[in-house]
Parts: C-alpha cells; structure tokens; sequence
C-alpha cells in the first residue's frame, strides 16, 4: 500500500479471500505462539447498552511483520427480530506494529464466527476423544454452522444432533447443512438426553442461564463453550465447571466474562484450578487429553490474537490478488 491509504475489504472480499483452512491454521499459529510466551497480553473492552453491547479486542503478532489489529464488535441479539439486521456487526483495524501505519480496515462479520470456530477446531483436536463421531450444536445460527463445518475438519462425524430454543432455526440448520455437508443432521428438543449420547457438545448461544449441567453428561465428553463472551451470558453449570478439567482461552478474561467466571462467583472453581490456556497445550508445555474418561470443556471467550492472526492472513492474501479498495487517508 501506498504511505497514506488503508485497503478497505468489505465482508463480501472477506469472504471470498478467508478460507476455513486457513483461518484453523492461522488461529492454530496465534495460539501457539501465546503459549510459547511470544506474544504480548491481549486486551479486552466491553460496554453494555439497552437491547446490547459492545466490546473492542486489541492484540499484537509476530507473524511476517508485526501486527497490531483491534476489533469493535456490536453485539445485538434481538436484531434479526427487530430490523432484520446480523446480531454481530463490527470491523477490524490492522495496523504495522513497528511503526504504527494503519494498513486495513476489514468488515468483521465472518472473521469473527470464522476464527471462534476455528478455536473449537484447534482445541477439539487435543481435547476431544480421537474417536469421537457424534456431535451436538446448541444454537443453530451462523455461529453454529461454522462450529460444525470446522469440527468436519477434524473428525470423520457421523451424527450431528441440532438444538436451538427457536424450533424454526434447528429445522433449518437440519435441511440447509444435510443438503450441504452430506451427512445425518437431526434437530432435536430434548437436549439433554441427546448431549448424555454425544461424544462433543457444542454451545454457541446468547443464555443467561445455564443450558448444559453435570447429570447431562457423560464420561469422556468434551464441550466447547462458545457463547458466554459477556459477563452476564452462561452456558454451562458452575457444579460441572468445578468436577471438569477446564481449559481457557485467555483466563483472566474468562475469569471476567465466560462460564469460569459464574464458576468462580459460585465458588465452584478458584482461578488455580483451570488445567490450562489453550495455547499452552498447542504449544506442548501442558498435557491436553490425558484419559478417554475425562469431561473436558473448553472455555471460549474469543482471544485478540485470533482477530490479528485472521485478519493479517486476509490482508496478505488480499495483497497477493490485488483484492479490495484503496482508500487514501491523508491528502
């Protein structure tokens, strides 16, 4: 880019240039190199607003030049209902951390729910029983589709379950992703009889209570809790959260926001009591999966770092094809 212009990719060259591939391996990366302690902290910003909230994530990466990204998220879950509008609407600025130069402006809409599946991805892999087949996704919107689409990335499943409190939304997912992904998708609205026969249990809501509890699961269980990126939405019982092994994206920012959170207010778990950060295991400094008994959940508050990490392999494969528009900045 020229001194003085930003590339602005819009969603629909967001979507054209990211792929899932290459979102798994850029998270994969970014987790990585936060485990090996080469990266600085990731921050964190939420405000809450009548019918919503905002929060801006802000992180750096070395990757083939240093990255600094942040991202300003809106999140409005009656949206759909009241204006027809996405429930997640925001965008991302990518920055050259050496000298600061603004580089990109990214719509960032399937940047989010591309790389927090991708997280799910990364952590199934050391998380989930190798021979895990049956999956259940509670919350069937977009989130929930690219959480199952990224899980096929990494087992061969044979029974995906669907549940979503609006039966219209799971009947969906049923005929859109059957049609698509060829496999047996079945929506469902008894969902704890179906997560007790489930070997990876998905959640990926907008509760404020809790959906999944200790007698709804079985032995060997690994559950990847999505939704609770605010301090006031829950997703899993604290009793579970105590009696499982719990690993975290970032632990302080799911000690203020996630389900560890409502865990550590019920005094269920002490902050010394999560297992690990995700990247500590994809970095090999502590044990992931250690016995096929083990209930494990994954506590997913959505780090900055898989923001920088995406949206930096977006902007070089948008420099690569000559994609998007240069906007120029100062005259």
């Amino acid at each position: 880019m020229n001194s003085g212009s930003i590339l602005f990719l819009s969603s629909v060259d967001v979507r054209a240039l990211l792929t899932l591939d290459e979102c798994i391996a850029a998270v994969e990366f970014a987790f990585r190199l936060h485990g090996e302690g080469r990266t600085v902290a990731p921050a964190v910003l939420g405000l809450h607003v009548s019918h919503g909230g905002f929060h801006v994530k802000a992180g750096v990466l070395p990757l083939s030049r240093n990255y600094f990204a942040a991202k300003v998220n809106a999140n409005f879950p009656e949206n759909p209902a009241r204006f027809g509008l996405a429930t997640i609407q925001g965008m991302i600025v990518l920055c050259d951390a050496d000298n600061g130069s603004p580089l990109a402006l990214l719509d960032s809409t399937d940047i989010t729910a591309l790389r927090t599946a991708a997280a799910t991805a990364v952590a199934s892999k050391h998380l989930a029983r190798p021979d895990s087949q049956v999956v259940i996704i509670c919350g069937c919107g977009i989130q929930g589709r690219a959480q199952l689409a990224a899980l096929l990335r990494v087992f061969p499943l044979e029974t995906v379950f669907a549940y979503d409190r609006n039966d219209q939304s799971s009947l969906a997912f049923q005929r859109d992703l059957t049609a698509i992904l060829k496999i047996p998708i079945t929506a469902i609205d008894d969902l704890a009889g179906h997560v007790r026969s489930s070997d990876i249990c998905v959640t990926c809501t907008t509760s404020q209570e809790p959906l999944i509890s200790q007698d709804d699961v079985r032995p060997g269980i690994f559950i990847a809790a999505v939704g609770a990126d605010n301090p006031q939405k829950q997703e899993i019982q604290p009793r579970l959260m105590g009696c499982s092994k719990v690993v975290c994206d970032v632990i302080e920012q799911c000690a203020a926001m996630g389900d560890l959170h409502h865990a550590l207010d019920a005094g269920t778990m002490r902050t010394e009591s999560v297992h690990a950060e995700l990247g500590e295991i994809v970095a090999g400094r502590k044990p992931g999966r250690e016995s096929a008994e083990e209930v494990i959940v994954f506590d997913s508050t959505g780090m900055a770092l898989q923001d920088v990490a995406t949206a930096a392999a977006v902007y070089e494969k948008a420099i690569r094809e000559r994609a998007g528009t240069s906007l120029k900045l100062v005259a």
